[in-house]
């Protein structure tokens, strides 16, 4: 009987450690893949937009279909979340014409974190020292880190991916209220394509996208965000609020790690002072409130 339940615990546990490890590489090959296409010239910022979040809806209601057999996505989600979601990925791909896959995931999730961690605070938490050191640091990352310098970021692309950030903050934070995760997060990519809409008709005169800027786009819509976020959800049943937070510490160094070899991308001393400022400061603040 003691063999049976370990080896189903040790079931459980590789499971876990390979649908958290899928969902983590996804997260930062998303940045991967949109710089492969905006630096090759194979999409334009608002073209990948669109086919990323048309790809993801599509993969999200086939997903949905194939776990619930059910494909209603008119009641789930909501226009809000939708737009959002929207802010998120426009803003994401627009920064990305400017930032290296690193930089740009680092400040985008610093962004993330700052912005719950200040919504926790804003609805009456009141964080103990320790915590309020760390957000210190982290905040103080985040600024050394795009002050104006020989080899600080572009402003404008800093800027935007800041924007990407408190987007998918706010995003996640009203994913918090409750329901299913999978069927909300298909009604928010389908919901977001009236937004898509607009930006394709703004931007149409400009819009490029070759062939291989389409299998980008839908790589990471489909595979990096559609399935990914999907992945995401059934690792998260496995782990504590805090643990599943601090593990999202290593999306920016697999970012900026995928940068190097795949992309061929350079990293400064800037960039790791920051890094270590900006992560140890939010593990600190986990740490803090998970005692």
């Amino acid at each position: 009987m003691g063999i049976v339940s370990n080896f189903a615990a040790g079931r459980i546990a590789l499971k876990t450690f390979l649908t958290t490890t899928f969902a983590l590489v996804a997260f930062a090959l998303n940045s991967i893949l949109c710089r492969l296409a905006l630096r090759g010239d194979e999409a334009d910022a608002a073209g990948f937009t669109a086919v990323r979040l048309g790809s993801g809806a599509l993969a999200l209601i086939a997903i949905s279909y194939l776990v619930s057999r059910k494909n209603d996505v008119k009641k789930s989600g909501s226009w809000a979340s939708a737009l959002f979601l929207f802010a998120y990925a426009a803003c994401f791909s627009f920064a990305y014409l400017g930032l290296t896959a690193g930089t740009g995931a680092l400040i985008l999730f610093g962004a993330v974190q700052l912005t719950m961690i200040a919504w926790a605070i804003r609805k009456g938490e009141r964080p103990p020292p320790v915590e309020w050191l760390g957000l210190a640091i982290a905040v103080g990352g985040l600024v050394y880190l795009v002050f104006p310098g020989l080899t600080s970021p572009p402003a404008v692309s800093s800027a935007l991916m800041a924007a990407a950030g408190v987007s998918w903050g706010i995003y996640t934070l009203r994913g918090r209220s409750g329901g299913d995760p999978l069927a909300n997060t298909t009604g928010n990519f389908v919901r977001s394509l009236l937004f898509v809409v607009v930006l394709a008709a703004v931007y149409f005169p400009n819009l490029h996208l070759t062939s291989s800027g389409i299998v980008l786009a839908v790589l990471s819509g489909a595979a990096a965000s559609g399935l990914g976020y999907t992945v995401w959800y059934m690792a998260l049943k496995h782990h504590t609020s805090a643990r599943a937070a601090i593990l999202q510490l290593s999306v920016p160094v697999i970012a900026a790690a995928l940068g190097v070899l795949l992309l061929g991308e350079m990293t400064t001393p800037r960039l790791y002072i920051a890094a270590s400022m900006i992560l140890g400061g939010i593990a600190l603040t986990i740490a803090g409130r998970k005692r």
